[in-house]
């Protein structure tokens, strides 16, 4: 009984959060082995650069990657959710929200809003910008520091 309220409550919480994802949004919640390859392919493809999960980091990816593992091994046995046991159900959900809450925190396409004032004023501004561009950013400012200090050390050698 606990387990038919549980999964009514899961189902419940993807159903509301689905209502306010993208539409291009992919979430990992697979049926059967056909719809598990299908999004296993289109996550792939989404972490790779330029896509919107690009800054998923490589320990996050070996960790999706088992998570994978585990669903397909799952999906091998058991074609569908509908034949699958108590006990193989409950890992995959815990598989799939493992994977959707790296997907969800590496979200290229993913608003974040800061407020604060901006240098010599009192008054606080809201600036809103994508977790990407933000990533993009912080990369560039990296880059340009690494490129700084090679080119400093080069001119102090004669180079």
């Amino acid at each position: 009984m606990k387990f038919k309220i549980w999964m009514l409550g899961l189902g419940m919480c993807l159903a509301a959060g689905s209502a306010f994802a993208s539409k291009d949004e992919v979430v990992v919640k697979a049926q059967d082995k056909e719809d598990f390859t299908a999004q296993t392919a289109a996550v792939h493809k989404l972490m790779e650069s330029g896509g919107r999960y690009e800054f998923v980091t490589a320990e996050e990816r070996t960790a999706i990657d088992s998570h994978f593992s585990d669903m397909q091994a799952a999906f091998d046995k058991y074609d569908t959710t509908d034949k699958m046991d108590k006990d193989t159900k409950i890992r995959l959900v815990n598989d799939q929200e493992a994977i959707n809450a790296i997907l969800t925190k590496r979200d290229g396409n993913k608003v974040i809003c800061e407020r604060a004032a901006p240098t010599g004023s009192l008054l606080p501004k809201s600036t809103c910008r994508t977790y990407g561009e933000i990533e993009r950013s912080r990369r560039d400012s990296q880059k340009f520091m690494q490129d700084t200090a090679t080119h400093a050390v080069q001119n102090r050698s004669g180079g």
